[in-house]
């Protein structure tokens, strides 16, 4: 890694009302929260959209946005990939999609320490794991999918099964909380840690373009210490522009703003504050008018593409500060310190 002096926090500012109103200004009224005006909604950026909400102090609307999803949700726990104002455009249930609601939950009790929550949400977030946990392979990865038709899609997505890894932490922390013993969770949850640390050859759809491959591993804690450091390490300079950020895809010009949260939230995770300060000190000026950020530009030539502001774009970015500069209790979510003292495991 090649990075220059960490910045004063005094020259990283963030908006963090205006970017949270932002998001409320987009959701509609059933609670669900498209990218933008008029475009689709999934249901993994939607939950993540609900994250920048709660970091933001928009709890009404996050609870709101969580329970669109419990509204929503399938006989057999999932979701469907994308609605268009409440009507199903791609009915591929995926695991990712339909474990994340754990995250997104957990994270704001984090934040609010409202239990009665919780557990209002506790069956859909159960239901979720589930449906995540039905697609397990036996090697421990997670099938990344049901087709349309309902058959399963026997392909593993690295980045795909280090979220659903994420979401079944999140979702023990939280039987823990409500004093549930998931036992087969458990099971599942580690199964799936063997599979990402020392199985790389289970993830058989190949994503490497693409730098989430490269460092949710780390962002989610599935790889911590030495063999996390060295992963950052080691395609650091494959997606890094220095200055500017992270490319989407290692062999396009575009660097997006998401990516820079996540990798800055990666950092940060691993206990490397000064770099992460640093990465996300590269975003931090590329905002609208209004205080919202832009979704990515292309580098060098300095053009914002798209246009639209987009909502998860701008959660990720409030996740990112709440992690470098404490706005939340919520902060340490990602932290693997804080999941190492936490002791989830049933």
């Amino acid at each position: 890694m090649n990075l220059s002096t960490s910045p004063s926090r005094s020259q990283i500012t963030i908006d963090v009302d205006a970017v949270a109103k932002l998001i409320a200004a987009t959701q509609k009224p059933d609670g669900q929260i498209p990218w933008f005006p008029g475009d689709k909604t999934d249901p993994w950026d939607h939950v993540e959209a609900a994250m920048g909400l709660s970091v933001g102090g928009y709890f009404k609307e996050a609870r709101s946005a969580f329970r669109w999803m419990k509204a929503n949700q399938l006989a057999d726990g999932s979701w469907y990939a994308s609605y268009q104002d409440g009507v199903p455009l791609d009915k591929t249930r995926d695991t990712n999609f339909s474990s994340y609601l754990a995250v997104g939950v957990y994270h704001y009790y984090m934040v609010t320490g409202d239990e009665a929550f919780l557990d209002e949400m506790w069956e859909t977030v159960k239901g979720g794991i589930a449906f995540a946990l039905s697609l397990q392979a036996p090697g421990g990865e997670i099938y990344w999918a049901l087709n349309p038709e309902g058959n399963v899609d026997p392909m593993a997505l690295l980045t795909g099964s280090s979220s659903v890894y994420l979401s079944i932490k999140s979702a023990l922390a939280i039987a823990k909380v409500l004093g549930y013993r998931m036992t087969a969770w458990k099971k599942g949850f580690l199964k799936l840690e063997q599979a990402i640390r020392h199985k790389p050859y289970l993830f058989n759809m190949t994503k490497s373009r693409f730098s989430m491959d490269w460092f949710y591993p780390v962002l989610t804690g599935a790889l911590t210490g030495a063999a996390a450091r060295d992963r950052i390490a080691k395609y650091w300079k494959k997606f890094v522009v220095k200055g500017q950020g992270v490319r989407c895809v290692s062999d396009e010009p575009w660097i997006t703003l998401a990516e820079t949260s996540e990798l800055s939230l990666a950092l940060a995770a691993a206990d490397n504050r000064d770099a992460a300060e640093i990465v996300f000190s590269w975003i931090s000026d590329k905002t609208f008018e209004d205080g919202s950020f832009w979704c990515g530009y292309t580098y060098p030539d300095m053009i914002t593409w798209p246009a639209d502001k987009i909502t998860w774009t701008n959660a990720v970015i409030l996740m990112a500060a709440d992690a470098l500069f404490n706005l939340t209790p919520a902060g340490r979510l990602f932290s693997h310190r804080f999941w190492d003292a936490l002791d989830f495991l049933p």
